[in-house]
């Protein structure tokens, strides 16, 4: 009687230990699971600039504190130490530059402009919206009146908002490098293809990929004002810019395009001549595939190029945009023009660097490369 309780004791002994092992493997394939899901989902965080997210997410799901504790250090802490240690040493010695409009503003001052700056767009909407207001009212009296041929529809002529001086620029920018893209890459695609075409356009891209936009400016500048009709419903400024744009930025595209598309793996090129592929299979479904890392990486260069070329364009011409703005404050001469001087550089450069991330995230959907 006591050995059959003794086993029965044993067998249930046994039988526990096997359910506790049974749910901490069920457990730890669960978490598995859920760490291969972060490492995939941090390819797509590290585009956008969070890598400091995935070590949170891990330690979230049960990884050690220690090695996760010292990436988000490394990914997140030091960035902020070296920018904290950048405000400190801008704050300590700025106001011991001097210039003709005073000392050079400090990060506190800078602040301080910015949000001026959003509350004038904030008030100039307030009249914009109050004037279509009273012109609604004044033309639902003309029409209460009997006078529908007087009534008017008259646009708010307010000047232009620090914001809306940025989607300028921003519209320009993309309509630039949206011509530049459409010219570059089918360009580049015949170039990489044909060493005849590549040998007759080559020396043409080595001749006008150094000229600055500064020279391309006066020339398109005459061109547009002589080609498109003041009342065409375009504004000339903004064309003018935009091709500017166009002129400056497509080089980047152009070269990397036909570059990726000249060193496609031979082998592909060869299985499309055995298969008999027509040029516009053999382009979509062999050679565009294999050059699109390369393809985005010239669109990025492109697109910052031309972001930088189009500031200046704005600034030289007086078109509307955030390259006018500077222009505008530097001569000025205020005591503030200094702070929205640099309000403006700081927006520059951080429209920039989203502007890049846009492009990776873009390369991250459509290819499978792992360069950034």
């Amino acid at each position: 009687m006591t050995a059959t309780l003794a086993a029965q004791t044993a067998n249930e002994n046994t039988s526990e230990a096997t359910t506790e092992q049974d749910a901490a493997s069920v457990k730890a394939a669960k978490q598995e699971r859920v760490f291969s899901l972060i490492n995939k989902s941090s390819k797509f965080l590290d585009v956008f600039a969070l890598s400091w997210v995935t070590p949170i997410l891990m330690m979230a799901a049960g990884d050690s504190p220690k090695r996760n504790l010292s990436l988000i250090w490394q990914r997140l802490g030091i960035p902020i130490v070296a920018i904290l240690v950048f405000l400190f040493a801008w704050a300590q010695l700025a106001p011991q530059v001097n210039t003709s409009l005073g000392a050079i503003p400090g990060p506190a001052q800078v602040w301080e402009q910015a949000q001026v700056l959003n509350a004038d767009h904030a008030q100039e909407m307030e009249r914009r919206d109050a004037f279509y207001e009273r012109l609604a009212a004044r033309n639902q009296a003309l029409i209460d009146a009997g006078r529908p041929g007087d009534v008017s529809d008259a646009g708010y002529t307010g000047r232009p908002t620090y914001y809306q001086q940025i989607w300028t620029s921003l519209k320009t920018v993309f309509f630039g490098f949206f011509l530049a893209t459409l010219i570059a890459a089918p360009l580049g695609i015949i170039m990489g293809m044909s060493p005849s075409m590549n040998a007759a356009f080559n020396p043409l891209i080595q001749i006008f990929k150094p000229v600055s936009p500064l020279a391309w400016l006066p020339i398109v500048t005459m061109v547009v004002s002589a080609t498109v009709a003041t009342d065409s419903g375009i504004s000339k400024s903004f064309l003018t810019s935009a091709i500017t744009v166009t002129l400056c930025s497509l080089w980047p595209t152009l070269i990397n395009t036909a570059l990726g598309v000249a060193t496609v793996d031979k082998d592909l090129v060869n299985v499309g001549k055995v298969l008999k592929l027509t040029p516009y299979t053999k382009v979509t479904k062999l050679v565009l595939p294999s050059a699109l890392p390369l393809i985005f990486t010239g669109m990025r260069l492109s697109l910052g190029v031309g972001w930088m070329v189009l500031i200046a364009a704005e600034m030289l011409a007086q078109n509307p945009g955030l390259g006018k703005f500077v222009w505008d404050e530097f001569q000025n001469g205020s005591s503030n023009s200094l702070a929205k001087i640099i309000v403006a550089v700081l927006t520059i450069g951080i429209i920039g660097f989203l502007l890049d991330r846009v492009m990776v995230a873009l390369q991250t959907m459509f290819t499978h490369s792992v360069n950034r």
